[in-house]
């Protein structure tokens, strides 16, 4: 099989091209663009940067992002950016507020794969095969394919590379940051190109999210270059003062704005909080344990993350001797592994914590994970099941029959939510828990099959086949069930009391902020969390306003009808109009 694999390879250049962009495009358009706009804004996050790249649009102010009428500044300006340039060509709506994050996502897929085709073989593999050219160029082109279909087939990398926030547009820069450092240390080929693409995208990254996004990258760069033993020559083919000035060019500007526009306040927020005081405490509540990514990237990347401890150990980071006597051009596994511990570590030592922190370190996981089966595909020796795969393999069966366990229990084991009482019978009559059940249960019998076949170095197919069905048939429907029963009645609200709204009336929340209210609206929003509050506000009113509040909060604050008129209910929630007793 491999060698007429081998003779196609070599016979079919071409082709094989032509596949590839077919086969990027497909998997990209499933992973980030298919129905991407067909999904309401989601709270809790990303409608405070839709919105305030709504305000910024709308106001003309392309200097300091606001939402519901005070500065944001969580993030630095590039995304709100982006977000607004989309709404400028083509309207304010969910499919413009994602193309930054779809676009990102998939950018990154293509480079991964740009990256593996021309670095993508493990030498501790190569050099104990003695890979003819022709093997090992089918050793690249499986690096690739396999590759690029785990940066974007993932759970992480699909739930934001399809959001509205900055999270895929700061990966994207970094990964394809550090993608472009590589191919300019590892090839004589317009070296100069790819180290001016690394400046630039690390640049991007910081006026992304701030210096996380030059730290990150400079730290990895700097400790590979030491392991290997390349400072002193690498820096001086860099041109650092260049690339210096290329990421100065890019951020001093707007940084230099925003403090001459909003002085202190800009340099306490943005700097103070969001970036000390996120890494050096706990803040909005974001706090876990100091191995909370380890389950996080278990799941995140999951089923792939199975395979992860024997892709690390595949590369044998630790013969260092040998990393510094062969060429730069075999260093990829290695600089992956440098890239995923940092990032790794980094975001564990700091104090708050959340699941989407560790999306810059997908990229390495993924990358890493499709070298090894590319390995294990290509070995021209009679295919015997390699102890550690077979044990990873069989780690993987019963993960998978686990999770088709857990999704056929889904409804009992999900607690009830009051702002969603129509979740669990609507999955239930939906029947997409027994389907992801069933279909990750034919994964793992097929897996066990290919174990007992002695077929290890194939078990990626399923895998893939059997997320790939996942996605068309379960969690793109799931993901319309949830934003009917989650987000469709706050929108429906929303476009109502914007329908029946009075001159000078406010809109007031009661209970959560739900930030969907403020970007469907497209008006402040005045949120109160308790009824002690709300009562001294309807004695301060002098004129009516509108209320939108859960059921259960409204029972509890009892308001007469003397006072108050229900205007519209949708799901939990109802409309009211609230006026001055008397």
């Amino acid at each position: 099989m491999n060698l007429d694999l081998q003779k196609q390879w070599s016979k079919n250049p071409k082709l094989i091209a032509s596949l590839s962009i077919l086969w990027l495009l497909l998997i990209s358009w499933l992973a980030f663009f298919w129905n991407v706009g067909n999904i309401s804004i989601i709270d809790e996050t990303e409608p405070l940067f839709a919105e305030a790249s709504r305000q910024m649009v709308a106001t003309g102010d392309w200097i300091t992002p606001y939402y519901n009428g005070v500065t944001r500044f969580d993030k630095p300006i590039l995304i709100y950016w982006l977000q607004a340039l989309a709404f400028s060509i083509f309207g304010v709506n969910e499919w413009a507020v994602r193309l930054p994050s779809t676009l990102s996502a998939f950018g990154l897929t293509c480079l991964g794969f740009y990256t593996l085709r021309y670095f993508g073989v493990n030498p501790f593999q190569n050099s104990s095969r003695k890979l003819s050219n022709s093997l090992r160029q089918q050793e690249l082109w499986y690096s690739a394919f396999i590759g690029a279909s785990l940066i974007a087939l993932n759970p992480l990398t699909i739930a934001w590379g399809r959001t509205g926030v900055s999270d895929s547009l700061l990966t994207a820069c970094i990964g394809g940051g550090l993608m472009s450092f590589f191919i300019a240390y590892a090839t004589n080929q317009h070296k100069t190109i790819w180290y001016i693409a690394f400046y630039i995208l690390i640049g991007l990254a910081a006026l992304t999210k701030g210096p996380v996004g030059i730290v990150l990258p400079a730290a990895i760069a700097l400790i590979f270059l030491f392991y290997v033993g390349n400072l002193k020559p690498v820096f001086r083919e860099m041109k650092l003062l260049w690339g210096i000035f290329i990421i100065l060019l890019i951020n001093v500007p707007w940084y230099a704005l925003a403090i001459w526009r909003n002085g202190e306040s800009f340099i306490n927020s943005f700097f103070g909080y969001h970036n000390v005081e996120r890494f050096t405490t706990v803040v909005n509540h974001h706090a876990g344990p100091w191995y909370i990514y380890f389950p996080v990237l278990l799941v995140g990347f999951a089923p792939w993350s199975l395979y992860l401890p024997l892709a690390v150990a595949e590369t044998r980071f630790w013969q260092r001797r040998y990393w510094q006597k062969i060429p730069r051009s075999t260093h990829l596994g290695l600089f992956l592994t440098i890239w995923l511990v940092i990032v790794f570590l980094f975001f564990s030592v700091a104090v708050t914590k959340r699941p989407n922190y560790i999306l810059p370190l997908i990229p390495a996981t993924a990358m890493l994970v499709g070298m090894m089966w590319s390995s294990y595909l290509t070995n021209p020796q009679p295919q015997k099941n390699d102890p550690g795969l077979v044990l990873s393999g069989l780690v993987n069966v019963a993960a998978l029959s686990g999770l088709a366990i857990a999704l056929y229990h889904l409804t009992s084991l999900i607690g009830s939510d009051p702002l969603t009482p129509d979740l669990i019978p609507a999955l239930e009559r939906s029947n997409l828990a027994i389907q992801g059940s069933i279909i990750w249960a034919v994964t793992a019998l097929i897996a066990a099959i290919m174990i007992v076949m002695r077929k290890s170095p194939w078990l990626w197919l399923p895998n893939l086949i059997g997320f790939l069905t996942l996605l068309i048939v379960v969690m793109m429907p799931a993901s319309f069930l949830i934003d009917r029963v989650r987000q469709q009645p706050l929108r429906e609200l929303s476009a109502l009391a914007v329908q029946v709204r009075q001159p000078k009336e406010q809109l007031v929340m009661l209970g959560f902020e739900k930030p969907s209210v403020v970007y469907y609206t497209k008006q402040p929003v005045k949120f109160i969390q308790n009824n002690e509050t709300i009562e001294q506000y309807i004695e301060s009113q002098k004129q009516s306003w509108l209320l939108i509040s859960p059921e259960d909060k409204l029972r509890q604050l009892g308001l007469s009808t003397n006072i108050s008129e229900s205007i519209g209910k949708s799901g939990a929630y109802q409309l009211l109009r609230v006026k001055k007793s008397g």
